[in-house]
């Protein structure tokens, strides 16, 4: 049933795809494989000559086979690759996003704990405010702050690290109202005040849990930070949509491949270190 429900949405969908073509979208489409036959380099080491800046034998005086004009100089001999450049540019917004939205996510996942608040004001008004950060998609967001601070990585960086606010805020005080009370009820008994109780008593108990979730959060907050560049949040984002309609099939491969092993490399260190924190039992959910 489901698979007859998806066949129908699909074919409805193709039908106004047609429509808003003017009827040629259907005839357009077998001109398809003819894109991606373009994107075919001469060289497959044309993909690592664009990586790394490098000349290609096929320069021609355009900007096509032109890789060596977008280089990084940092001293006169030393340079960095523009793609690595903008990958760490990249990188780093989702670092600085990630740290800014756990930094505040924490210190608001306090006031949205019932166990810590009861059913109070101030926790009604901090979860409405997470709910209101993580429900826009941080490209929208983006898409909106590129017109009012212009593109570049400060529209990026603001998106994401609202987002990240939101969403790690909620996570937090998940983990807050499901930590053992009995050391806070120690804590209240000897007249410590709510300062004092949340210190010694809930933050032993979730910073771990923090942890883990901070990192899990910097793995999506770098595809994120990949795919506003593409509206003008910068890094490599931007450059993968100026090589693709450009045309430029080896600095596009090269761009891929860099996205490839950099998910892959952050996604194996973040859960390295997440096992070096948090322990292997987190891990075996099967145990």
């Amino acid at each position: 049933m489901a698979l007859v429900v998806f066949l129908a949405i699909l074919a409805a969908s193709l039908n106004f795809a047609n429509a808003a073509n003017s009827g040629k979208f259907f005839d357009r489409l077998p001109y398809f494989f003819d894109f991606l036959r373009s994107f075919v380099p001469r060289d497959p080491l044309e993909i690592f000559r664009a990586m790394f800046d490098v000349a290609s034998p096929y320069a021609d005086g355009s900007q096509k086979f032109d890789y060596t004009s977008d280089r990084i100089w940092v001293t006169d001999w030393f340079y960095v690759p523009n793609y690595l450049y903008q990958l760490m540019v990249t990188i780093n917004i989702a670092l600085v996003s990630t740290i800014i939205g756990a930094t505040f996510g924490f210190l608001l996942c306090f006031f949205a704990a019932t166990n810590l608040m009861g059913a109070g004001i101030a926790r009604f008004v901090v979860r409405r405010v997470l709910e209101v950060l993580r429900a826009f998609p941080e490209i929208v967001v983006a898409g909106l702050l590129t017109a009012i601070l212009s593109i570049g990585p400060i529209a990026a960086i603001v998106a994401v690290s609202l987002h990240t606010i939101g969403a790690l805020g909620k996570l937090f005080y998940e983990v807050v109202e499901n930590a053992d009370m009995k050391a806070d009820e120690g804590l209240r008994a000897v007249g410590g005040n709510w300062v004092e109780r949340v210190r010694f008593g809930i933050v032993p108990q979730v910073l771990p849990n923090f942890v883990s979730y901070t990192l899990l959060r910097a793995e999506i907050n770098v595809r994120a930070s990949t795919i506003i560049g593409a509206v003008g949040g910068g890094g490599i984002g931007e450059a993968f949509r100026l090589s693709i309609g450009r045309d430029h099939a080896a600095k596009t491969y090269a761009i891929v491949l860099l996205l490839l092993v950099t998910i892959i490399a952050v996604d194996q260190f973040s859960a390295w270190l997440r096992r070096r924190l948090v322990g292997k039992q987190a891990f075996d959910f099967g145990a």
